[in-house]
């Protein structure tokens, strides 16, 4: 179980606040280099799996105003860990995004009807997603999959 945090201590509590569950390395130093290094947000929490999902969203430093998950991660899906997000009081009504290589017409109906609040497609465009995640926190659903 590891929970990685880039958050410096000076940062403003206002400033936009991210929890990232990926189980893949790579996939995790992008998302570093794209919102730390790249966007400047520096209250990220990277999770590299979902070993008591539950447990650790109850301990986490700060409240995140976007969840990006991974769908395919385990031992708990994206479905299911948005099921336990949209079922605490404290983050009902966060933004949560899918991020998937499955992103077929019948994959993007599953998303929108378990009530995800956008997709976006892997592998990651580095060019686009930070004009995806801006208008995420703008609280614009983004479904975007190709």
């Amino acid at each position: 179980m590891s929970q990685n945090q880039h958050s410096e201590s000076n940062q403003a509590e206002t400033d936009p606040a991210i929890l990232y569950v990926e189980d893949d390395l790579l996939s995790r130093e992008i998302m570093i280099t794209l919102v730390v290094e790249i966007l400047g947000i520096q209250r990220l929490i990277l999770l590299e799996d979902s070993n008591y999902f539950e447990e650790r969203l109850a301990s986490l430093p700060y409240r995140p105003d976007v969840f990006l998950l991974d769908i395919h991660v385990l031992p708990l899906d994206g479905f299911q860990m948005l099921e336990l997000i949209r079922h605490h009081t404290d983050y009902q009504d966060a933004k949560v995004v899918a991020l998937t290589a499955s992103v077929m017409s019948d994959e993007v109906r599953k998303l929108r009807t378990a009530g995800f609040d956008g997709v976006i497609a892997k592998p990651i465009s580095q060019s686009i997603f930070p004009d995806l995640l801006s208008r995420v926190l703008q609280g614009e659903q983004v479904w975007h999959i190709s």
